[in-house]
């Protein structure tokens, strides 16, 4: 490092480092120390060095393809110019002598303003749009506070209730950016959550824990990132004993709304199927999603469907089961004789996808309606035509409250009854 005197001023030179000569554009650099006096120069000398080498990382980062270490260099470079970085509309919207002042503190290169310290400066830098996932990535360094003092075991415990809950969002919702995710989309997460809860015997407090770690991680984000969004993560707790049994859709509905000409139309093919297969074989949506070709039996003398634990856990030993099919359940298998590929290895997105379609499309009878109320409906037509409770249980995969003789119908009798409240 040399110190020299050029006219009345001091001035810092040396040899600019390989790594910077890229951003710097020449190997050695004349700094001004701003002094007419020796003993000031070198006192300045040192921290005016690694301003300059601030410079230059902050600019050398800027190079980057990353959408995010692009933007966090340019707010880098500007800090070190003695800015605050704001976005080009906010810039233009500064007082003159402010604006004239970024305007003024661009360095040029060659008779030209060098454009990654415009960028910075004048904010045109794009912020990228951060993910769900992202999101996750980011919250473990943006929340490490939490994490001090906690052992090896006690740090996954704490890692993994956040990792499956926003796998479960991603799965129903998809992995949208976070300004994305709409009012909509959280209320199709609770519903998910809804269907599970009822689905499975779940207390509230499981679906609770999935919206509170979710809403950590992404309300961490928010606020350490500075997004400024506002999230629609409010009032979506679940009471204790909200959880209760969904309505089912009447016959006349069924029959009326929900199988008109047309109705479906906008759904995917597989959703739809899906769907109409519930119609008449109250199968859950999952049990349906996960079928396999050598389970969906169309050839023999009763078409029917056989719901077994092939790579994949039923819910209890009773879910394994037969099921006849009968009416718009037997023409949407048809449809599909090699099962449903698309929702097979995650069925998580299949209920909100559904039950979006419908509400905007005004076919829920209530409110409170939704896709698992045509299991419920499927089960109120067989009481209605007075269908023994042996059949009932077995064709829903239930427990019977006493011993259990025998094997029960046959498929082709089975398929008989059922024909009687098929639609």
């Amino acid at each position: 490092m040399t110190i020299m005197k050029r006219g009345s001023h001091y001035y810092l030179r040396k040899r600019v480092p390989r790594r910077y000569q890229s951003v710097e554009d020449r190997k050695s650099i004349w700094v001004s120390l701003h002094t007419d006096s020796m003993t000031v120069a070198k006192q300045k000398a040192d921290a005016a060095w690694a301003h300059l080498i601030e410079g230059w990382e902050a600019r050398l980062a800027g190079d980057t393809r990353d959408a995010e270490r692009r933007f966090e260099a340019a707010r880098e470079l500007a800090a070190v110019r003695g800015y605050r970085y704001l976005p080009a509309t906010r810039v233009a919207e500064l007082p003159r002598e402010e604006l004239l002042s970024r305007v003024e503190a661009i360095p040029e290169r060659d008779g030209e303003p060098d454009m990654r310290e415009a960028a910075a400066l004048l904010g045109s830098v794009a912020e990228p749009q951060i993910t769900v996932s992202r999101a996750l990535e980011l919250y473990w360094d943006l929340a490490k506070d939490k994490t001090i003092g906690k052992s090896e075991d006690q740090l996954r415990r704490w890692k993994n209730p956040r990792i499956k809950a926003v796998k479960n969002f991603i799965d129903v919702v998809g992995d949208k950016a976070l300004p994305e995710i709409g009012a909509d989309d959280m209320l199709d997460f609770r519903g998910w959550w809804m269907d599970r809860l009822e689905a499975e015997d779940l207390t509230p407090n499981s679906a609770n824990k999935d919206l509170i770690h979710l809403g950590d991680v992404l309300k961490t984000v928010n606020r350490m990132k500075r997004l400024g969004l506002v999230l629609p993560l409010t009032d979506l707790s679940f009471k204790e004993g909200e959880a209760r049994q969904r309505p089912p859709f009447s016959t006349e509905w069924i029959r009326d709304r929900l199988l008109a000409p047309g109705a479906l139309d906008g759904l995917n093919g597989e959703a739809r199927g899906i769907f109409l297969a519930m119609v008449n074989t109250g199968a859950r949506p999952s049990e349906l999603a996960g079928l396999t070709a050598d389970e969906i039996r169309l050839d023999g003398k009763v078409p029917h469907i056989s719901i077994e634990p092939n790579g994949r856990q039923l819910k209890t030993r009773n879910a394994r089961r037969c099921i006849p099919l009968c009416g718009v359940s037997l023409d949407a298998m048809r449809a599909n004789p090699d099962g449903f590929t698309r929702y097979r290895s995650s069925s998580a997105s299949l209920s909100a996808c559904i039950n979006k379609y419908l509400r905007a499309k005004g076919l829920l009878e209530t409110p409170a309606h939704s896709l698992y109320g045509l299991r419920h409906s499927f089960e109120d037509r067989l009481l209605a035509a007075g269908i023994d409770e042996r059949v009932r249980r077995d064709l829903f995969g239930h427990a019977l409250d006493r011993e259990r003789y025998g094997n029960g119908a046959s498929l082709a009798a089975v398929r008989d009854l059922i024909q009687k409240v098929a639609l």
